[in-house]
């Protein structure tokens, strides 16, 4: 099965990640803008690194046989310094014009402050005026409380919800996610966040129309192959073959499409190392 990976942080992953992804049938990935470890203290610092995402791992992934697209914007781990997001937001335009640039992320909240909300809606109204895809970041912590506001914010500023996955989901907040309308985002990691049990149980309980599962695979403890992990899961505990197609390829094809730069390819062969230059 051809998996589209919709949300992993490949800036902390391994070349044998990539190698192993291709291995697995991953072969298109989603990479959103996010904390480095370190909170930045220079709006360039920023610009550098989503240059280096559009442009560097691009090429990364691409020697790997995997098609790498990404989302732009000031992470709200980042919010609560207000000049520097004041600065960062003025010079993002060039690089959500980028032509890997797909969607706008991940904004929305972290600990659901007024700084973290006063970036989340100037960012969104940025996207909805280029009518761009947005990944919301709903809160780890409290997160139902955090993802009512994001609904209750989202709806004030005029959602196209088309437009929106809230990302993050679990057993909580899922239901809210979809009949707010928006797509629904699942991350799946070994210790925290979902399992693939998790996951099979929420899709039992609320099919797989606008879910969109991924591994996110940060600097912590986690996986790229999460999502052949829930697909193993999900085969065996019963779930159609239509049904996994929709969480790990087409919800992503469609919530993805609806950026005309969006054209993934699919279909192209790794390079062989030895032609690899620096």
């Amino acid at each position: 099965m051809t998996i589209i990976e919709p949300h992993i942080h490949m800036y902390s992953r391994t070349t044998d990640d990539y190698q192993a992804m291709y291995r697995a049938g991953i072969r298109a990935c989603l990479e959103p803008s996010f904390w480095l470890g370190a909170n930045r203290r220079y709006a360039g610092t920023f610009f550098d690194y989503f240059r280096l995402i559009l442009d560097f791992e691009t090429v990364r992934a691409r020697r790997f046989g995997i098609d790498h697209f990404c989302a732009i914007s000031v992470n709200p781990k980042e919010a609560e310094d207000t000049k520097l997001v004041d600065e960062v937001i003025a010079g993002i335009g060039p690089y959500l014009d980028h032509p890997r640039c797909v969607a706008m992320g991940e904004i929305g909240f972290n600990n659901t402050t007024p700084n973290e909300e006063k970036a989340f809606v100037r960012q969104f109204h940025i996207a909805m005026a280029r009518a761009m895809p947005v990944i919301v970041h709903l809160p780890h912590v409290e997160k139902l409380k955090g993802a009512r506001r994001t609904v209750e914010i989202l709806k004030a500023e005029g959602i196209n919800s088309d437009l929106v996955v809230l990302d993050h989901n679990t057993e909580e907040t899922i239901e809210l996610s979809l009949n707010a309308g928006c797509y629904a985002g699942m991350t799946v990691y070994p210790i925290s966040k979902l399992t693939p049990e998790r996951v099979s149980n929420m899709i039992r309980r609320c099919g797989s129309r606008r879910i969109i599962v991924n591994g996110s695979a940060d600097w912590g403890i986690s996986d790229p192959l999460s999502l052949v992990k829930v697909v193993d899961f999900m085969k065996k505990d019963g779930h159609g073959e239509a049904a996994i197609r929709d969480l790990v390829f087409n919800n992503a094809m469609t919530f993805y499409g609806q950026s005309s730069k969006w054209k993934p390819e699919l279909d192209f062969e790794p390079i062989d190392p030895k032609q690899f230059q620096r």
